[in-house]
């Protein structure tokens, strides 16, 4: 089957892989000249274990294309995926410009019946949007005289039909290419007409290939699908504010949120997924998708009060780590290093967007520290995104170092912070890192070591949550 795939981001990317592996010929289009040109030398602009591997093999097989045509783009394929961004607008609402843009360029150029598919993250009601978009388009090519006309009808005159189809993505960053490879659920909404079932028909023949083990597709209409991706990712970052709201309780109560996480976590009607106490959430999803379900709720009148406590208990608790360190050390850092593990919002990705370390770091900048920060990918995205954090003080980010190893980074260091969940943080040398450092102090902001083995060796350690206990 031909595909195109309009947007080459994390889920552009990875959809368009996938399914150029799967035999598939996909052409992805962008505007960005730029990202093309690095597309295309075998490079790529982000990191996603797998993908780049994944993306050369389909190059190389004359699966994959990259391109800034347009018209080509358009012209290539019956199914057209819409996988741009959707970044929050100044009142926190969805920015839907990208989304129409790339629905109005489908309209311009089409000559055939298209299935256009909205795989970005989208509120309800935009597949109505872009409907109308490519309608309008439609209207301005082609004139179709009223029935009782006595112009004789001509061929051609008729415009070309389409039907949207809403399937949202649910894949985790660091694990994006085996989620869209192994999905726990696809979703598709379309309209009950029979445009709609003739396109649920084209989309299933695609997804048949990620279905042979069971079925996984949830089918649904329109308006369902797109409210089921804000609806998952509301539920799991209430779990992550919910523990992070706990665990702060614990360290006043003397409870260890590790043990409280484990003897709920058994409970089958809860799980374990997403109860881990750290630094909150960040990333390109969950921040500006509850941000997104709160203004929905707003513009229908109702005020979405959990989410709104969600979104504020992971504002405080980005802060936590650097409240933690003002509490050891005083408001004024003068003369004090830090060494810091870990940048990116999450293990195995590269994305700053709203990651705690830019809280901790403009925090401890601030108040005169200096940092040595470590991270294994994220470190040249960093940069670009503390350079415009620190736009209004860029002399501060001179006291900010980044090193190529995690033992270089606690060299003289008067304090370990620990952001990110990187593997390569789980098992240090403690004798070298104790000999490196200043004073063997460490705030753990995800709690990977337990406290009695850390205290054990006579190190100062700070966690989220954590409480020596005579149980472990």
């Amino acid at each position: 089957m031909s595909i195109t795939i309009i947007g080459t981001g994390y889920v552009g990317l990875v959809t368009g892989a996938c399914l150029a592996e799967q035999g598939n010929s996909v052409f992805c289009l962008d505007l960005d000249q730029g990202k093309i040109d690095l597309l295309n030398s075998g490079g790529i602009p982000i990191y996603e274990p797998g993908l780049k591997e994944l993306i050369n093999r389909n190059m190389e097989a004359g699966r994959l294309t990259f391109s800034t045509d347009v018209a080509a783009s358009v012209a290539h394929s019956s199914v057209q995926f819409i996988a741009v961004g959707t970044p929050p607008d100044e009142d926190g609402s969805a920015d839907l410009q990208y989304v129409l843009a790339a629905a109005r360029n489908i309209g311009r150029h089409m000559t055939g019946n298209k299935v256009v598919v909205d795989k970005s993250t989208v509120p309800v009601g935009t597949a109505k949007k872009v409907s109308a978009a490519i309608r309008a388009e439609l209207a301005a090519r082609f004139v179709i005289p009223p029935p009782t006309s006595a112009i004789p009808a001509k061929a051609g005159i008729h415009p070309p039909t389409f039907s949207v189809v809403s399937n949202p993505e649910f894949l985790k960053e660091g694990s994006a290419v085996e989620d869209f490879i192994r999905p726990d659920r696809i979703v598709l909404g379309v309209s009950d007409d029979a445009a709609g079932q003739q396109a649920l028909a084209i989309m299933c023949q695609l997804y048949a290939p990620f279905n042979r083990s069971h079925d996984r597709t949830c089918v649904m209409d329109v308006s369902s699908a797109e409210f089921t991706k804000y609806a998952a990712n509301a539920m799991l970052a209430t779990r992550i504010s919910f523990m992070n709201e706990l665990a702060s309780l614990a360290e006043q109560v003397g409870a260890d949120i590790e043990l409280v996480r484990q003897g709920i976590g058994s409970d089958p009607r809860i799980g374990n997924s997403f109860l881990y106490a750290g630094t909150g959430y960040g990333g390109s999803c969950f921040p500006k998708d509850i941000q997104a379900l709160i203004r929905t709720g707003g513009q229908h009148g109702q005020v979405l009060r959990l989410l709104e406590a969600v979104e504020a208990i992971n504002h405080d608790q980005k802060q936590v780590l650097a409240q933690k360190v003002f509490v050891r050390y005083g408001r004024e850092l003068v003369g004090k290093t830090f060494a810091l593990w870990g940048l990116a919002f999450k293990p195995n990705t590269n994305d700053m967007r709203d990651a705690p370390s830019r809280m901790v770091i403009s925090a401890l900048l601030r108040a005169g520290a200096h940092i040595q920060a470590h991270d294994p990918v994220a470190a040249d995205e960093a940069r670009r995104v503390l350079a415009l954090d620190f736009a209004d003080a860029p002399a501060l980010l001179e006291k900010l170092q980044f090193m190529d190893k995690p033992m270089e980074a606690v060299q003289g260091a008067d304090a370990l912070i620990i952001v990110t969940e990187w593997k390569a943080y789980q098992s240090p040398n403690w004798p070298a890192l104790k000999n490196a450092m200043k004073a063997t102090v460490i705030f753990d902001g995800r709690n990977l070591y337990e406290p009695r083995d850390i205290k054990s060796q006579g190190i100062e350690y700070h966690s989220i949550g954590r409480v020596i206990n005579a149980h472990r």
